[in-house]
């Protein structure tokens, strides 16, 4: 907290503990440039008047009143000029400042208006951008803020709608699996069952990923940051997909230098990277290829003090219209398996870490093998 020279930065012994010091009303007032402008003018504007106003007084009470020790001017003319000119001043600034008020108050009162629009719901009011150069700025800053909360709006909206459809599917498959058991047309075998708990392990995980959503976008997400070794994590990440890798041929190769250990959360960090290689090895052909790799700062990073690590598969690419909405919630390909926010979620983590996520793709003609999609994020070194 900056405090204003005349008060000294120490806390005087007396004075009491929960009571901020200097308090604020010691502290100097400050205007905006607008109203120094207008009362610097307002006070030159008077100051000539009032002066004009007293050599008019004092030649129209001259021959009524003697002022003893003050000198008799011999130019009455002279001050009969002063005084008109200081009256037309005195009316110039009246006039100046009734056009001055009435440019400010026609916006203010449209700003008014639509604020009140706005508080009823309606984000598609805007106001028309005139008047002097600080109500201009305000109606400006209003116009920003309405186009931003009517995005928000629309967003949420769209968001309730996609949430929406991602449930029923689930829910209309264990809704009609159940009444089929208890009408007794299907047995409750142990395969039906599992079918069952895997559509709550879908509910479940679209909760989870919700929930992870929401924290994000609210800035609530807290980080349990720890020493952490990257190349550990990373290999623990791909241990755990081993299985899925072979069964579709596919080989893993890890490029991993000697990294110290970073301060991170490594449950966040191990979500980013199990969504990644999950998507790789999804995309990736039979018998192709995943490179997950990282690279230290000073190898042409976007970030100096940051460490990068990257996952490439070999599979078809993505359009060029797609890449750059591949992070939006929701948003996934036809032959998606997932609910389209893993990429989402991993872009919200990486940035909590003050880090970037970033995609490049490569798109190949069908049957062949190409360098695919390769997904980078940094994460700084401290």
């Amino acid at each position: 907290m900056k405090h204003h020279p005349r008060f000294s930065r120490q806390r005087p012994p007396w004075w009491p503990e929960n009571e901020e010091w200097p308090p604020k009303r010691w502290r100097p007032m400050r205007g905006g440039p607008f109203f120094r402008r207008m009362g610097c003018l307002f006070v030159i504007f008077n100051f000539f008047a009032f002066l004009g106003f007293l050599a008019l007084l004092r030649f129209v009470l001259a021959p009524f009143i003697e002022f003893h020790g003050v000198p008799q001017l011999e130019r009455p003319d002279l001050i009969i000029s002063f005084g008109l000119a200081g009256f037309l001043i005195l009316l110039a600034a009246l006039f100046w400042g009734t056009r001055s008020l009435r440019r400010m108050s026609k916006p203010l009162d449209e700003l008014l208006n639509a604020s009140n629009r706005v508080a009823e719901g309606d984000y598609s009011t805007r106001v028309e951008e005139k008047g002097p150069p600080e109500v201009l700025s305000l109606t400006e800053a209003f116009n920003s803020m309405a186009e931003k909360l009517e995005v928000n709006d629309k967003q949420r909206r769209n968001m309730l709608a996609d949430i929406s459809h991602e449930l029923r599917s689930p829910i209309t498959i264990m809704q009609g699996n159940l009444e089929g058991m208890i009408d007794g047309v299907y047995a409750a075998d142990m395969e039906r069952l599992k079918s069952l708990y895997d559509e709550t392990q879908i509910l479940s995980r679209l909760v989870d990923d919700l929930r992870t959503l929401a924290l994000a976008e609210s800035g609530a997400l807290r980080l349990k940051r720890e020493p952490t070794d990257l190349g550990l994590l990373i290999r623990e990440v791909v241990s755990a997909f081993e299985s899925q890798a072979q069964e579709k041929e596919i080989k893993v190769e890890l490029a991993l230098g000697d990294i110290e250990e970073l301060e991170i959360d490594p449950q966040r960090v191990r979500e980013v990277l199990s969504n990644l290689v999950s998507n790789a090895l999804r995309y990736s052909p039979s018998q192709g290829e995943v490179k997950i790799g990282v690279t230290e700062s000073g190898s042409g990073l976007r970030e100096a003090g940051s460490v990068l690590v990257y996952v490439q598969d070999s599979g078809p690419g993505i359009e060029s219209g797609d890449l750059s909405r591949i992070f939006d919630r929701f948003f996934k390909s036809s032959d998606s398996g997932g609910m389209g926010l893993g990429l989402s979620i991993a872009k919200y983590l990486v940035e909590a870490h003050g880090g970037k996520i970033w995609a490049e793709s490569d798109i190949v003609s069908a049957g062949e093998t190409g360098q695919g999609t390769k997904i980078s994020f940094t994460l700084r070194a401290w």
